[in-house]
């Protein structure tokens, strides 16, 4: 028989008459697996430990460990590749066959979660509970932006009406507005919640543009100037991911 080069990686096939051979990982020349034949096999129960977790997994006796790994990934949720079995305390490869290491029925095997993984979904979910605690957050200031919008709503609807609006009320809820502007700024945030924090600044923004206007219209109704849109407050500068608030206030008397 041809002697076959242990460095050669890859897989190769060599046809002896009606015998077909592949090289496995080691440079092991064995028969090639049928898998016709893997699936007809007669079925053994394995027992496999992980944790708490112990279940007698049926497959065919000629199975791969990267079978068993594919059967398991369905009961425990865990994908092939973040999977490392153990049998009798070795770990074992993809491409080994279980009944050429000696593994039958009842025999036990044990799966553990590759450690890379198992941080990476520890990571995922610090992730996640933050992302949620910071939308729980953003939640909190919109119910109270709320509650100020509809004040704002009623100051416009007695501006627009001609009542005379006092100017202590524009001032207490243009302050009121930026106490919760001041706030989105605290909140640390990224995903999702890092998109409600924009669309609150903007809102709050806008709440306290309108006030500006308001404020002018109510001074002098009989201005043409009050029909423009003319803001005192200049958001040059409203940069949520540091601490810094930069506004142009217009002076109340």
């Amino acid at each position: 028989m041809k002697r076959l080069s242990s460095s050669k990686r890859v897989v190769s096939n060599e046809v002896k008459g009606d015998i077909e051979w592949e090289l496995r990982p080691g440079g092991m020349l064995v028969q090639k697996r049928n898998m016709a034949d893997a699936a007809s096999a007669p079925m053994i129960k394995i027992k496999v430990s992980h944790g708490s977790y112990h279940r007698d997994i049926a497959v065919p006796a000629q199975s791969t460990f990267g079978d068993l790994k594919r059967v398991l990934a369905q009961e425990t949720g865990l994908e092939p590749k973040e999977q490392r079995l153990l049998f009798q305390g070795k770990e074992k490869d993809d491409e080994e066959c279980l009944h050429m290491v000696g593994v039958k029925d009842l025999s036990k095997v044990v799966l553990l979660e590759d450690p890379a993984s198992k941080e990476r979904k520890l990571v995922e979910m610090n992730s996640n509970q933050s992302v949620l605690k910071a939308c729980e957050e953003v939640a909190k200031v919109r119910s109270e932006v709320d509650k100020l919008s509809e004040k704002v709503i009623a100051v416009e609807a007695n501006v627009r009406a001609g009542t005379k609006v006092a100017e202590n009320e524009f001032l207490v809820l243009t302050e009121l507005l930026m106490v919760q502007l001041l706030q989105l700024d605290t909140i640390e945030a990224d995903g999702e919640a890092k998109v409600q924090r924009r669309v609150e600044v903007r809102r709050v923004q806008g709440l306290v543009d309108t006030l500006d206007h308001l404020k002018a219209r109510n001074s002098n109704p009989f201005s043409s100037s009050c029909n423009a849109v003319p803001t005192s407050t200049k958001w040059e500068a409203f940069e949520l991911s540091s601490t810094r608030i930069t506004q142009d206030w217009e002076v109340f008397d």
